[in-house]
């Protein structure tokens, strides 16, 4: 995926491409490329602040663990937040994923033009990884487990969440909501499984930040070498 980008901020770079593309773009056309170049940040947007306020909330009940093993209510108080807090990111991430799918049927028409029909198959590819990664973080079972890790790997290269979650039908994100779940049910003296939980889901949204945030800035280039190309 990162190279997919790469490539095409190669390709608007050269003016042979940069004056095919103005020259066949319309109008509307022109909305469109920049339209989709925003909605790409946006939605990297929404799977950012969604691992950030996963890592807070993760360090709030590792802080609990931390200072006192046996003080269940306050950990409680934290799992309960946290479960609250997932509850209302799944909300948003199914909003997300429900304006992707229409645009992801809108766009799966070919156009003529060399250049404008990589640039269209290029945010298509994109936003269908990035459905996976939304997927992915809300512990949704909706798409196969093989094709999800496949998509989430060529988006932002997660070493350790590709390994990890391959081995068990659940990822850490699933395996962390389970377990809470099941601690607060039961209310158990030792937590020291869960936070080998935690550990984990620490490692991998650490892997998702750093993925995409490389995605982010190549958005930012090849969004900024378009404003260029039309506005000349």
């Amino acid at each position: 995926m990162l190279d997919l980008h790469d490539c095409t901020d190669k390709l608007l770079q050269l003016p042979i491409e940069q004056q095919a593309l103005a020259q066949e773009c319309n109008g509307k056309c022109v909305d469109e490329l920049l339209e989709g170049s925003l909605r790409l940040l946006d939605i990297c947007s929404v799977a950012k602040d969604c691992l950030l306020q996963s890592k807070e909330s993760m360090c709030d009940l590792k802080s609990v663990i931390r200072r006192r093993k046996g003080n269940e209510t306050g950990f409680m108080v934290e799992g309960v937040k946290y479960l609250a807090l997932r509850k209302k990111m799944k909300k948003q991430i199914q909003k997300a994923l429900q304006n992707m799918k229409s645009v992801l049927i809108a766009s799966s028409e070919n156009d003529n033009t060399s250049i404008l029909s990589f640039l269209k198959e290029a945010e298509v590819v994109t936003l269908s990884s990035l459905e996976h990664l939304l997927l992915f973080i809300s512990g949704s079972k909706g798409h196969s487990k093989h094709s999800r890790w496949s998509a989430i790997s060529k988006l932002v290269h997660p070493k350790r969440v590709v390994c990890d979650s391959q081995e068990s039908n659940s990822n850490e994100f699933q395996k962390v909501d389970a377990a809470l779940q099941s601690l607060i049910r039961h209310k158990p003296s030792s937590l020291e499984n869960f936070h080998s939980h935690v550990e984990n889901l620490e490692l991998c949204i650490q892997d998702l930040e750093i993925g995409l945030d490389h995605l982010s800035r190549k958005l930012i280039r090849n969004r900024v070498s378009l404003l260029n190309i039309f506005n000349h």
